[in-house]
């Protein structure tokens, strides 16, 4: 889960007693942290 490293600074030890359900949240939660927020139609 690279994405959890990078954006939570998490290494396997954190991760690894995480149930899989666990660490799909928590890499949505990555995800969203790392993305940009998305501009309307009209680049505003």
């Amino acid at each position: 889960m690279a994405d959890l490293a990078m954006v939570f600074h998490w290494g396997p030890a954190e991760m690894d007693p995480m149930p899989l359900e666990e660490l799909a949240d928590w890499r949505e939660r990555a995800r969203q942290r790392h993305e940009p927020p998305k501009k309307n139609s009209r680049g505003r």
